[in-house]
């Protein structure tokens, strides 16, 4: 079983905790992250991108020239597609970019992140944080004594820690969400990964 410090807000040990192996002690499997991180990059895009085909351009109702007898190129359209101001061919319309992932990839995905992250060091745990009332200023001292000052951070915090979410929102290459919210992107799209005791409880509770 994979056991880890947990500290407090000025970065003194206070205990080691024992992690769930089957979620912080696999082997990550590479493929599914990427899978699963593709998917969410996917779902987030907007797909509203969209070109005019040539029945959709104004005019061009009339015919340019005659049909025969000019020695030019017969011509039904200015508005055809290889006409300077014509309708384009094959051009992108709006459309969704999401594809389905199963759910117990996106778990194993999300297992795969924090065991890779424990392995490598870059895993944290704290206790969780009791601010008395949002203050940017203590957020910060927090993540300067924990080493994470300016390196890019996800804190993951609970639910209910409603002080601990305004704390750390404003800081500059921190991203702070509730534990209920966490997934594979931004598990993985950071150098420091700082997890309180019930955010550990939770994805424990919810991944294992």
């Amino acid at each position: 079983m994979a056991s880890i410090e947990v500290k407090d807000a000025a970065g003194k040990k206070v205990e080691d905790r024992d992690l769930n192996a089957s979620v912080f002690g696999i082997e990550p499997n590479i493929h599914v992250v990427h899978t699963v991180v593709r998917s969410q990059r996917a779902s987030w895009r907007a797909g509203t991108h969209d070109t005019k085909t040539r029945g959709r351009v104004s005019g061009g109702g009339k015919k340019p020239w005659r049909q025969k007898g000019t020695g030019r190129a017969r011509q039904g359209s200015i508005r055809a597609p290889h006409w300077t101001g014509g309708g384009v061919v094959f051009g992108p319309h709006p459309r969704s970019y999401a594809f389905r992932v199963n759910r117990k990839e996106v778990k194993l995905a999300m297992r795969s992140v924090l065991s890779g992250k424990l392995a490598d060091n870059e895993l944290i745990v704290v206790e969780d944080f009791a601010f008395e009332k949002p203050r940017t200023k203590d957020a910060v001292a927090v993540l300067k004594a924990l080493g994470c000052e300016d390196v890019r951070t996800t804190v993951v915090i609970a639910d209910d820690d409603i002080n601990g979410f305004l704390s750390f929102r404003n800081i500059q290459k921190v991203n702070v969400l509730p534990a209920s919210e966490s997934n594979t992107y931004e598990l993985i799209d950071n150098k420091k990964l700082i997890l309180t005791k019930s955010a550990v409880n939770y994805l424990e509770e919810v991944l294992a």
